[in-house]
């Protein structure tokens, strides 16, 4: 007579597969000995890649940032091609040197915008413009600043619709950008240029409505009134 089965509860079978899989994984390990040790040694290298990646970016990043700190001087000084270049005499580099070999980290992103800005005093928009579409850094006010400078240079170039377009999204950013009213009416002038005269309304009523103790909403009423008009 055969015996009654026994009675397996939840936690023995569990258990019973645990054993089960320890035993698979085992064998596996046993009989791919070279494949394991392989992909673990992957995994180190790959971890020591990253980790080394991650500490050349910082370093580099303070170094572009060391770098920014010393030319700064010049740029607000007006001083804008010994800016770009640098100065030799006093071991200085300059925002091209720094753009050039540390582009990539914040700092260097940063280093663009001070870029942009020379040579967009110094009348050379083309690589102003340039250097505005090339900040790529995560800083929300420089983002901002970035596309109100592609905005400035299309208005320059009397590309007046391109120039509202580029003002509209530097507002639009981050609207605690206490620069963001300015970037409102600069975009409404440019639509008003093009006759564009209910979008430039739509953008001067929020500057008033939204920012009413900006110093640039002082003149959104003058520039509303334009818009009226016939």
């Amino acid at each position: 007579m055969l015996k009654p089965r026994k009675k397996i509860t939840k936690k023995e079978l569990k258990q019973d597969r645990l054993v089960t899989v320890y035993f698979k994984v085992s064998d596996f390990i046993r009989n791919n000995r070279r494949i394991v040790s392989g992909t673990i040694t992957a995994i180190v290298i790959a971890v020591i890649v990253v980790v080394s990646y991650l500490n050349n970016i910082r370093s580099n990043n303070n170094k572009a940032a060391a770098q920014l700190a010393n030319v700064i001087d010049y740029f607000n000084g007006g001083a804008y091609q010994l800016a770009i270049n640098g100065d030799p005499t006093r071991n200085i580099t300059g925002l091209k040197a720094i753009v050039d070999n540390y582009g990539s980290t914040e700092s260097g992103e940063e280093a663009k915008i001070y870029l942009a800005d020379c040579y967009y005093y110094l009348g050379d928009y083309v690589n102003a413009m340039r250097y505005f579409k090339d900040y790529h850094g995560s800083d929300k006010f420089l983002q901002a600043s970035a596309l109100a400078g592609v905005a400035e240079v299309y208005a320059i170039q009397g590309n007046y619709e391109n120039a509202a377009e580029y003002y509209e999204k530097a507002a639009s950013r981050d609207s605690k950008n206490f620069l963001t009213p300015e970037y409102l009416v600069g975009a409404a002038r440019n639509y008003l240029k093009i006759g564009k005269r209910e979008r430039a309304i739509e953008l001067l009523t929020r500057v008033k409505k939204d920012f009413p103790n900006s110093p640039y909403a002082e003149n959104v009423d003058f520039y509303l009134a334009e818009a009226k008009i016939d």
